[in-house]
């Protein structure tokens, strides 16, 4: 076959070399890089080719200079093959009804971090400047059952369950093979839901809540220049780390798998450790209900300031926070730290948290944070494009990271978290 008549549906037989960013693998078909699914480095696989002018590499390449394409059959396996951990996405389901957040499941664990590694490793050699070298991604103890908040979706025909891979398409499943045993009998219990989408949520005390949120609110809200319903208050729930309490929304951001908050916890205390200085002032940026704002405190940290964009999360921060006399102030973080103030005078010989979304701090936020002269940066990153990204700004203003640690809170998807500590 040659690109010229590639069409979408075509199978191509392929040689798989690496693993991307993102949980797809790489092939190459007659010169032209060939992303696909459900692979591993080594195999042969026979795959069908997607919409080949509708691919995009999300770096600004040139979307028709590669194609995507789904395993549909294993030529030859590798010896970490093994039965997908949910047997629905497998590979011998039709791409278009297998669920997706479970893209590494067909990989045996333990190689499964080593690939996460090879990825975290790629990113910092092509983005944050060389010379890094990727840390080993930690276990957590927890592979199987570990998602405690599961977001599920229902169509307009009523069909309730996640998202097929890679699409908005609706997949019913018999079981949640990765959440916790009281999410997925939850999940196996709705009936007759109005479209739109469903969390389900098992906070510290085991009792699962569910959040929905239908279409028609939906639209009621996003219409422009028109007032829906206010919404009712959402419920609260309580998470736990070591002795602490914290009250989140039961649909507000807390870490989904139950061993997180608290490994990150302390991976970040371990690295600030003997780095803060009581009389400085301290930053926590992005920073939610206040999980990382207690680390600082426990550390001798006497003043602080935790910044979050959620009004709702400050608001739980500082009563969270309250017994430690921690700031709580809803800003963006970048209009927070462009406006300075008294929160960030004494910065300078202080610590400064991130703990950004998915796409990261910007080069913005770095900039402004690195003026500030801290004498430590810790910086947590669920996405290993966006540190590369941002370390290599910090290394441009003069902070390199001295430490690294990677864990694996999302088993069997391509996900991982990083800690950087970061010094002058």
């Amino acid at each position: 076959m040659t690109d010229s008549h590639a069409s979408e549906g075509a199978l191509l037989d392929l040689d798989v070399t690496a693993i991307a960013h993102g949980g797809v693998f790489i092939a190459r078909h007659e010169g032209r890089v060939v992303f696909v699914s459900d692979a591993i480095p080594g195999e042969r696989v026979r795959a069908r080719l997607a919409d080949p002018s509708s691919g995009s590499a999300g770096d600004g390449a040139d979307k028709r200079s590669f194609w995507r394409a789904e395993t549909v059959e294993v030529l030859d396996a590798s010896e970490h093959r093994r039965p997908h951990v949910w047997p629905e996405a497998d590979v011998s389901r039709a791409p278009e009804q297998r669920p997706g957040g479970a893209d590494l499941g067909h990989i045996d664990v333990a190689h499964q971090r080593v690939l996460k590694r090879r990825v975290l490793q790629e990113a910092l050699d092509r983005f944050a400047g060389g010379g890094i070298d990727a840390p080993e991604v930690e276990a957590t103890g927890t592979d199987e059952n570990w998602r405690t908040r599961v977001t599920l979706h229902v169509d307009d025909e009523g069909r309730i369950g996640p998202f097929a891979a890679r699409s908005h398409r609706v997949v019913p499943v018999a079981a949640h093979v990765l959440a916790r045993p009281a999410v997925d009998a939850a999940a196996r219990e709705l009936r007759g839901l109005p479209e739109g989408r469903i969390e389900l949520v098992e906070p510290a005390d085991g009792e699962v809540r569910r959040v929905l949120r239908t279409e028609a609110e939906r639209l009621a809200h996003g219409t422009r220049g028109r007032r829906g319903p206010r919404r009712p208050a959402p419920e609260t729930i309580v998470e736990r780390v070591g002795e602490r309490s914290f009250t989140l929304d039961a649909d507000g951001f807390w870490q989904i798998h139950p061993a997180a908050a608290g490994l990150l916890d302390g991976a970040v205390a371990e690295l600030l450790d003997g780095r803060v200085d009581p009389d400085a002032a301290h930053l926590d940026l992005y920073g939610g209900v206040g999980l990382f704002s207690a680390t600082l405190a426990r550390l001798g940290a006497r003043r602080i300031t935790t910044v979050e964009s959620s009004a709702r999360a400050t608001r739980h921060a500082a009563a969270n926070l309250r017994d430690l006399g921690v700031q709580a102030v809803t800003a963006r973080v970048d209009r927070f730290l462009r406006g300075g103030g008294e929160a960030t005078e004494g910065v300078a010989g202080g610590t400064v948290i991130l703990d950004p979304p998915r796409s990261g701090a910007g080069r913005a936020v770095v900039e402004d944070v690195a003026a500030l002269d801290p004498a430590a940066i810790a910086y947590v990153a669920c996405d290993p494009v966006a540190l590369a990204r941002d370390l290599a700004t910090f290394r441009g203003l003069g902070f390199e990271p001295r430490t690294l640690r990677a864990f694996d809170l999302f088993p069997h998807s391509h996900h991982l978290e990083t800690v950087a500590l970061l010094t002058r």
